[in-house]
Parts: structure tokens; C-alpha cells; sequence
């Protein structure tokens, strides 16, 4: 059971975005209201896309929207993301690790494996802004942030912010 009144964006380095999440086993109203509740919180926070991990739940699920807006929210249960062709490199940010952005070397392209909310199994090509969208949350479940994917030279340039995100971490510990 999932307590969606806790479910709230979690910041860097919490314990739930560094490990691999675990699949959902059910599409059931406790994943509808997650849902429901990620949407929210990615909304409100004006995101495109939101990984369970970073709602605090260490589920294989996330979100995108690429509109920003809740009428586009496309969910992905169980993913599999095989990236494809050439690398781009483009400045990211995460709402886990708010205040941070950082150029992200990604793959121009991929293919998404995922259930949605209906039990459907789908599969879809992507490319440019949804392609990194879905690359990103990917990484949430695979316990991965853009903070492990940063360059030395980025992380010099962001250790105060990530310093006080991990101050503010220990603190709420």
C-alpha cells in the first residue's frame, strides 16, 4: 500500500532516487492515485516528466508530459528504454536536484517498452526533447540523477548548490 498522502518531490540525494527501483506488480487504484499524485507534483513544480523515485516511491513507473500540462501526462509502468543513434549534448535540469542545470550527453534517440494504465503494452520510437524526457526518467528508476551523469567540471561549478542540497537531506533525516 502506498501512502499518497507522503508522496512529495524528494531531492538529491535521497536514499529512494540512488537505488534501482522495483516493478509495479499491479495497476491497481493505489498506482491510479500515485499517478494522479506524480502528476501533481510535476505540475506544480512545472516539470515534463516525474519517475516514482522522485515522489518518494521506489516503483518502475514515471511520467511525461512534454506540454507541461495534465491534458498530455503519458504513463509508462514496467519501462524498457534502448537509447539509439547519435549523442547530443543539451543543458538538463531534474526537480530532484532543483537550482542545477548541466549540459547531459544523451542519445538523440530511443525506443520505450512500457505498460500504461489501462494494462496496454506499448512500444514507441522518440527522438529530440521526448527522447531525452524518457532517457531521464529512466535513469530515476534505474537510481540514476543527473548529478551522476555530470562532468567533473560541473560538479566543481554546482558544489555549493549540491552541498546544500545534501545539508538539507541530513537535516530532514
Amino acid at each position: 500500500m502506498i501512502d499518497i498522502q507522503k508522496c512529495q518531490i524528494t531531492h538529491y540525494p535521497a536514499d529512494v532516487l540512488a537505488g534501482r527501483a522495483k516493478p509495479v506488480e499491479k495497476i491497481d487504484d493505489d498506482i491510479r492515485q500515485l499517478v494522479q499524485k506524480m502528476t501533481d507534483i510535476m505540475l506544480k513544480n512545472k516539470g515534463i516528466g516525474l519517475a516514482a523515485p522522485q515522489a518518494g516511491v521506489p516503483l518502475r513507473l514515471f511520467i511525461i508530459s512534454l506540454t507541461g500540462t495534465a491534458d498530455n501526462v503519458r504513463v509508462y509502468i514496467n519501462p524498457s528504454v534502448t537509447p539509439t543513434g547519435d549523442f547530443s549534448t543539451t543543458e538538463e535540469g531534474c526537480l530532484s536536484v532543483p537550482g542545477v542545470y548541466t549540459k547531459i550527453r544523451r542519445y538523440k534517440n530511443c525506443s520505450v517498452t512500457a505498460t500504461d494504465l489501462d494494462g496496454n503494452k506499448f512500444t514507441e520510437e522518440a527522438d529530440g526533447l521526448y527522447a531525452r524526457a524518457l532517457q531521464h526518467e529512466f535513469d530515476h528508476i534505474e537510481g540514476t540523477t543527473i548529478v551522476n551523469r555530470m562532468g567533473q567540471v560541473a560538479k566543481i561549478a554546482h558544489r555549493r548548490r549540491l552541498k546544500a542540497l545534501q545539508d538539507a537531506v541530513q537535516n530532514k533525516e
